[in-house]
């Protein structure tokens, strides 16, 4: 079995990926159409979770070539600036992209329940529009053996 090239992402991608996630989309199918191994997403998610934006920008390791010792799991001193020059962890645009995908999923939640409220509804109307025998015979289908 060999090892896989390392693959570097963007703060951008893994934000977009992990709002997918939030959003609803299974994880294992986010994973096979990126060609991600399952692990490295749920690592984008927890960090996404706790640290906001911030969390997904962090290096693993001494930088080649860097200053300091870049412990794992510590984020560099340095904050990341955007192309318009403002910090990613400060840009307004995470939390909003964070609402929205919860409001979105918060939308999806609703929709589910009403298609649910839907369905009895009608299975309500149904029961009370057919006669009392009738229910007692579909509604045992078992056959004698």
């Amino acid at each position: 079995m060999s090892a896989q090239p390392q693959r570097a992402f963007s703060t951008e991608f893994k934000e977009r990926v992990v709002l997918r996630l939030r959003a609803g989309e299974r994880l294992a199918a986010v994973a096979g159409e990126l060609g991600i191994r399952r692990k490295l997403l749920y690592q984008w998610r927890h960090a996404y979770r706790k640290h906001g934006v911030a969390g997904l920008n962090r290096k693993r390791g001494p930088k080649p070539g860097g200053k300091g010792s870049g412990s794992p799991g510590r984020a560099s001193p340095a904050t990341p600036s955007s192309p318009d020059g403002a910090p990613v962890a400060a840009r307004p645009g995470g939390e909003l992209a964070e609402a929205k995908a919860r409001i979105a999923e918060l939308e999806r939640v609703i929709g589910r329940q009403q298609v649910d409220l839907d369905f009895f509804r009608i299975a309500l109307r149904l029961i009370d529009a057919s006669p009392q025998s009738d229910i007692a015979s579909t509604s045992t289908r078992r056959s004698k053996p």
